[in-house]
Order: structure tokens, then sequence, then C-alpha cells
């Protein structure tokens, strides 16, 4: 479910702001192939998931209030992962495709953190996005495995805890101290 929600939100994130209305073009997350190219008919922006890997980030305790009187929940802390994405435009022509990147990089640029407003639903943490540099010729290397042809794209790497464990209620908070003596015999 977490993958699910960070694609969602990625979605909704480039609809509402490139913009890019569902009249207007697709926003695919297949694996950038000829074969997949070949079918595409409008234009298009790729987020091919290509890596999850463990963030080396710490998860953090959670704690929620579920109602006005005072009933709280909690949760372990959860596992963080990068989640790599390789980010494509694809159009008609090779300007309205750079055109497309660089309103999809502008939005990414613009948000370290994945807005609240575009998440579906609680996320378990803060979801950060970081624009990627190409310092090992990745792109490349994720091209070539893809059977596709090399283009303009750019790396994201998101940053976000899983929701690996439930949330349990928390003991009713302290709302009393009694001191008391007792002799021991």
């Amino acid at each position: 479910m977490f993958i699910r929600v960070v694609d969602q939100a990625l979605e909704r994130l480039l609809r509402a702001r490139v913009p890019l209305p569902v009249e207007a073009g697709d926003i695919s997350f297949a694996v950038p192939s000829a074969n997949w190219a070949s079918r595409l008919s409008r234009p298009t922006v790729n987020l091919f998931l290509y890596e999850v890997v463990p963030s080396g980030r710490p998860g953090q305790a959670m704690v929620r209030r579920l109602d006005a009187d005072g009933r709280m929940q909690r949760r372990l802390p959860s596992p963080v992962l990068e989640l790599n994405y390789l980010i494509s435009a694809w159009a008609a022509n090779p300007l309205d495709e750079h055109q497309l990147l660089g309103e999809v990089i502008n939005q990414v640029v613009a948000y370290p953190v994945l807005p609240v407003d575009v998440l579906p639903g609680e996320a378990a943490s803060p979801v950060q996005m970081i624009f990627n540099g190409d310092d090992k010729n990745q792109i490349r290397d994720i091209w070539r495995a893809a059977g596709g042809q090399l283009k303009a794209s750019c790396l994201l790497s998101v940053i976000a805890a899983t929701d690996a464990f439930p949330w349990t209620d928390a003991a009713p908070p302290v709302s009393e101290v009694l001191r008391g003596i007792t002799r021991s015999s």
C-alpha cells in the first residue's frame, strides 16, 4: 500500500500543478520500453520506479489522538525506504517533451516534501522528494535495461516511512498520582 500511496500522490501533484489534466495527457508508471513507447498517442509523463532501497534514516514512533476524550493510539517506528524513479516526458516532438519535462522538474524541486493535500490518506511520515543527479550513469543503464532509447530524463528519490506496523491503543494518560507508604513486617 505504501508504494501505491506515493504513486498516487506524485500523480496528483503533477496533474494539479504542472498542470496535466486527464483530458490533456497521461501519467504512466510502466517500464519505458520501445514497445510501451510505440503505443503512446498523447503527451505522457512516465514515472518508472526502478529501485526500492532502505534509506538509512531511522523511523519515528507515532502517536495520534482518536477523540475528544483523549483516547490515543501509537505505532512502532516504521522502516524508512527510498523509492527511486526515472522521470521522462513523451510527446510528438522533442521540444514539447522538453517543455513537459521542464514543468515536471519545476514542480519536483519546488516541493522538497510532498504537500499533504496530494497524499491520499494518512502517511506514516512526511514524504520527502530529492531531485537527484546522475553521478553513476544510472540513467543510461536504466534505459539500456528497459530496452528503450536514451532520452532526456531525470532521477527522483522519494523517501518515506512504510506503513508496516498497525496502530494500537495506548495506555490512558495518567490523571492522578497517589502517594502511599506501606510498612513491611
